[in-house]
C-alpha cells in the first residue's frame, strides 16, 4: 500500500523530533534520510545543539511523549518486555503517563447519546459531568439508571480511534525504514514488536473485550465469598461505551481507612495474594494490571477487582514451567530453574548452557542465601529478566506479565505487612501444580494426546508420501537450497576470477610485444601498442584490487 501524503508529512514529523533530541544517526542511516531535505536537516542539527544533555535512555522517553498518545501506549507496553528492551531503558518508560486533559462533557453526551440511541436524560437518572479520570482513550464518569443502580461509564474520546489507525500505520512505516537499524542493535525482531501491540491496542479500542472479561471473571468468582466481580449493563454498552457496576470502597493500600472499618490489613493482602495466585496457577487466566487503584475493599472486607483491559493467560504446560521456576528457586537448584526457563522459552537454544546456569545461581544466592532483609519480588523480578535479555530467551509476553504483576503485588503486600513475602505463598501453588503434572490423569492426557498425533502421522504420511511420488514422475518437485554466506563466497570467486583474466591478458600483451620488439619482420608500431594496452590494463588491475580491498572492509563493518 502506497504512503499517503498525510503519512509521509507525519514521519517528516517524527524526524524532527529525532533530529531534536539527538538521532541524526538514526536518520542518516536509515532510508528515513530520503524522506527529509538537506537544507532543513541541517538547519535541525544545528538547533539540536542548544538542547540539555540527557542519557540516551532518557531522549528515548522524550521523543515517545512528544509524539503523542499512541507513541507512549507503545513505550508502556514495551516496558513489560524486559527481553527485548535494557533495563535503563525500561525504567524510562514506566515514568510514562497517559493521563491527558479531560474533553469537553458535551462531547462526552454526545458520544453516548450517537451510540445508544437515546437522550442522556432517558438513559440515566443522573450524571455526573466531573469525570473520575481521563486517558488517551478513555474518559470515565460516575451516573445513576433510573433503576437506582450506581453506575461507571467508561466513555471512548471521539476521534481516538481513527488517530490510533493513523499512528499505527505511521508506526509500521517508520519500522520499515528503519528495522535494519535496530536489528543492528539487538531488537531482532521490530515488526513483530508492532503487530503485537497493533493486536494489544486495537483490543482497547473494543470495549466489548472488556466486558467479555468482566462476565468470564464474574462466572469463575460468582460463588466466592469475599471476592467480588462488578457487573456489566450490556444494554448500555457498545464497542465505544463501557457501563459498570460502582463499588463504594477504598483502595487495598488505605491502612487507615480499613483499621476505622475494623478490617484486618494481615488478613486482606493474604486473601488477595491467594487469589491473584489461583487465576495465575490454577484457572491459568488472570487480571493482569493489579496497581492499587484496581483492587478496592468494601467496607464489609469483600475484595473487588475492577478494570478488566489487560487480562493474560497461559497454557497448562506454561504454568506448568512457571511453577517449576519458583519451585527450582525455593529448593536453590540452578539447574531446573534453567530447565524451566528454557521450556518456557519459545526458541531455547543456548551457547553457554553452564554459564546460564551460573547466574541462576548467583540470582537464587543475592535472593536467597545472602540476600538483604529488604530483598524481595521486585529485585529478583529485575534480576530474572536481566538474565532472560542477556541469553536471548523468547519468553511469551504473558509471563512477563505475570512477573511484573508480582512485583506489584509484594509492594502492595509489604505496605499492609511489612514481613510478607510472596515467595511463601507461591510454593503451595508450585508444589501443587508439580503434583498435577506428574498425576495419572494429566500423564494419561499427554499419551492420549501423544498417541493422537502418532494416528494422524500415519493417517497422513500416505497420502503426502503418494503426492510428492507424483510430483517427481510428472517432474514438478522443486527443491531449494540455501548456503549461508554463498553470495559471499562467489563474490570472492568472481573477483578472484577477473583479476585472474586480466593478469593472464596483461603477461599474453607483454610477451607478444617481446617477441614482436626482437623480431624483424613485425611492424614495430604494433609492439608498442601491445605495451601500451598491457601497461593500461596493469594500471586497471591496481585499481580493481584497491577497490575490492575497501570494498570487503565495507561490507565486514
Amino acid at each position: 500500500m502506497p504512503i499517503s501524503f498525510k503519512e509521509i508529512n507525519r514521519i517528516s514529523e517524527v524526524i524532527q523530533i529525532l533530529l531534536k533530541y539527538g538521532f541524526e544517526d538514526l536518520v542518516e542511516n536509515t532510508h528515513l534520510k530520503r524522506l527529509i531535505p538537506r537544507r532543513e536537516k541541517a538547519e535541525r542539527l544545528e538547533n539540536d545543539r542548544s538542547i540539555p544533555q540527557f542519557t540516551v535512555w532518557e531522549r528515548i522517553r522524550m521523543v515517545m511523549e512528544e509524539l503523542g498518545p499512541t507513541f507512549i501506549k507503545l513505550a508502556q507496553s514495551l516496558s513489560n518486555r524486559p527481553d527485548l528492551l535494557k533495563q535503563p531503558l525500561i525504567a524510562e518508560f514506566e515514568k510514562l503517563q497517559s493521563d491527558v486533559v479531560p474533553i469537553h462533557f458535551d462531547m462526552i453526551k454526545s458520544c453516548i447519546e450517537s451510540e445508544l440511541g437515546k437522550t442522556l436524560n432517558q438513559l440515566f437518572a443522573d450524571f455526573d459531568e466531573q469525570p473520575l479520570g481521563s486517558a488517551s482513550i478513555g474518559q470515565v464518569h460516575r451516573a445513576r439508571l433510573h433503576s437506582g443502580d450506581e453506575v461507571v461509564i467508561k466513555v471512548q474520546r471521539p476521534g481516538s480511534s481513527e488517530k490510533v489507525h493513523t499512528d499505527l500505520n505511521l508506526i509500521k512505516e517508520f519500522v520499515k525504514y528503519t528495522e535494519n537499524y535496530f536489528k543492528k542493535r539487538g531488537i531482532f525482531n521490530p515488526r513483530e514488536i508492532v503487530e503485537a501491540f497493533e493486536e494489544s491496542i486495537k483490543r482497547e479500542l473494543d470495549y466489548t473485550s472488556e466486558a467479555l472479561n468482566l462476565k468470564r471473571f464474574r462466572k469463575i468468582y460468582q460463588n466466592e465469598v469475599g471476592f467480588y466481580i462488578p457487573k456489566t449493563y450490556r444494554e448500555y454498552s457498545t464497542e465505544k461505551i463501557l457501563c459498570i457496576e460502582f463499588i463504594q470502597g477504598c483502595k487495598i493500600t488505605d491502612t487507615r481507612q480499613l483499621q476505622e472499618w475494623g478490617l484486618n490489613p494481615h488478613k486482606i493482602v493474604e486473601k488477595g495474594i491467594n487469589i491473584y495466585l489461583k487465576q495465575m496457577f490454577e484457572l491459568g487466566y488472570f487480571h493482569a494490571d493489579p496497581h492499587p487503584g484496581n483492587i478496592l475493599i468494601r467496607p464489609n472486607g469483600t475484595l473487588v477487582l475492577i478494570d478488566f483491559g489487560m487480562v493474560g493467560k497461559l497454557m497448562k504446560h506454561q504454568r506448568f514451567a512457571f511453577a517449576g521456576i519458583f519451585i527450582g528457586l525455593a529448593n536453590q537448584d540452578a539447574k531446573a530453574m534453567a530447565l524451566n526457563l528454557r521450556r518456557l522459552s519459545l526458541d531455547n537454544e543456548i551457547d553457554n548452557a553452564q554459564a546460564f546456569e551460573n547466574d541462576l545461581y548467583e540470582l537464587i544466592e543475592n535472593f536467597l542465601i545472602y540476600g538483604e532483609d529488604d530483598s524481595g519480588m521486585p529485585e529478583f523480578v529485575a534480576q530474572l529478566q536481566k538474565i532472560i535479555y542477556n541469553y536471548r530467551l523468547q519468553i511469551p509476553g504473558n509471563i512477563f506479565l505475570i512477573l511484573r504483576a508480582l512485583a506489584i503485588l509484594e509492594g502492595i503486600g509489604k505496605t499492609l505487612h511489612p514481613q510478607f513475602a510472596t515467595l511463601d505463598f507461591i510454593r503451595p501453588y508450585g508444589l501443587k501444580l508439580l503434583a498435577e503434572q506428574f498425576s495419572f490423569k494429566n500423564q494419561r492426557s499427554e499419551v492420549g494426546h501423544s498417541l493422537s498425533q502418532l494416528v494422524s502421522l500415519l493417517y497422513i504420511f500416505p497420502i503426502e508420501l503418494k503426492m510428492i511420488l507424483r510430483k517427481i514422475r510428472e517432474g514438478q518437485l522443486n527443491t531449494y537450497v540455501k548456503v549461508q554466506g554463498a553470495e559471499e563466497w562467489l563474490y570472492k570467486v568472481e573477483s578472484i576470477t577477473n583479476r585472474l583474466i586480466l593478469t593472464f591478458l596483461i603477461a599474453a600483451l607483454l610477451i607478444a610485444s617481446a617477441v614482436g620488439s626482437s623480431s624483424t619482420q613485425t611492424i614495430p608500431w604494433i609492439s608498442l601498442m601491445e605495451f601500451i594496452l598491457a601497461l593500461i590494463l596493469g594500471i586497471c588491475l591496481i585499481f580493481y584490487t584497491f577497490f575490492y580491498s575497501q570494498k570487503r572492509k565495507k561490507r565486514k563493518s
